[in-house]
């Protein structure tokens, strides 16, 4: 009987995580599939040519790419000697600017989003590449600063004195001690945050409109504009892709208790 509770849970996933993405698969690899058949009646590649040889497709692959490398190196910059600064240093304020980095992700962020946007407007931002990395950078706060200080509280401070015992210089026991500790959750920060990014649509689209198009915004664009549902299936798979090596280079080198330390679990 104690096996119920955990195999309706599983059964619930499979039902609202494992089906979807299934059947999206299973769409941009399908010809004809017309209800009520289970499975698609015509299996084949016709509409991936199609998406592949859109330039526009890979223009926003590219600019995805580009956003998500600019955005989380700047993170990087701003934020992790923030973090250490939080983590080790004692400021009046210190609570409430960490709990200021979790409040923009307690409400929808389009409100705030939509007040950036008129900052962003008067300075001639929107429309722009610069416009659309700086908004985004909003969306890292949490992923970058969070993480990477649970990481550096969590660090022996015993080691890092020791190695000051020996004469090792503040630079040197920082790069030697403190910053391979801490490594695994610095990792995990800037992964989730170069993913986040990638799929971020609501500021790419609400900043970056209409010269700037990423590819969540262009799969969005197609499924609206084109009622074929594999022109979107097909484009789903494709943003996957990046996410799914990011997963597999996570599974080597990151754990799950990296993360959950670096949030604080």
């Amino acid at each position: 009987m104690s096996l119920l509770p955990g195999l309706s849970l599983a059964g619930l996933l499979t039902l609202f995580i494992l089906v979807p993405i299934a059947a999206v698969f299973l769409w941009a690899f399908a010809e004809v599939w017309r209800y009520p058949a289970l499975l698609p009646t015509q299996w084949g590649l016709r509409f991936w040519p199609a998406m592949l040889s859109r330039a526009d497709v890979w223009s926003a692959l590219r600019t995805s790419l580009a956003l998500s490398a600019v955005v989380t190196a700047l993170s990087a910059v701003i934020c992790l000697p923030a973090a250490y600064a939080f983590a080790r240093l004692d400021f009046p304020g210190k609570s409430a600017l960490l709990l200021s980095f979790l409040a923009t992700h307690a409400f929808p962020k389009f409100g705030l989003y939509v007040a950036i946007a008129t900052i962003m407007f008067s300075f001639g931002l929107v429309g722009t590449f610069t416009g659309v990395v700086l908004i985004q950078l909003v969306n890292t706060l949490l992923l970058m600063i969070w993480i990477p200080v649970g990481a550096f509280q969590a660090i022996d401070r015993r080691l890092e004195e020791a190695a000051r015992d020996v004469g090792a210089s503040a630079a040197r026991t920082f790069l030697s001690i403190t910053l391979p500790q801490a490594g695994p959750a610095i990792g995990a920060a800037l992964l989730l945050t170069f993913v986040n990014t990638f799929y971020e649509t609501d500021g790419a689209f609400l900043i970056g409109a209409p010269h700037i198009r990423t590819m969540p915004i262009l799969m969005i664009s197609l499924i609206n504009n084109q009622l074929v549902v594999q022109y979107g299936a097909v484009l789903s798979v494709l943003l996957w892709v990046p996410s799914f090596l990011a997963l597999l280079l996570a599974r080597n080198i990151l754990s799950a208790r990296t993360i959950a330390s670096g949030l604080g679990g």
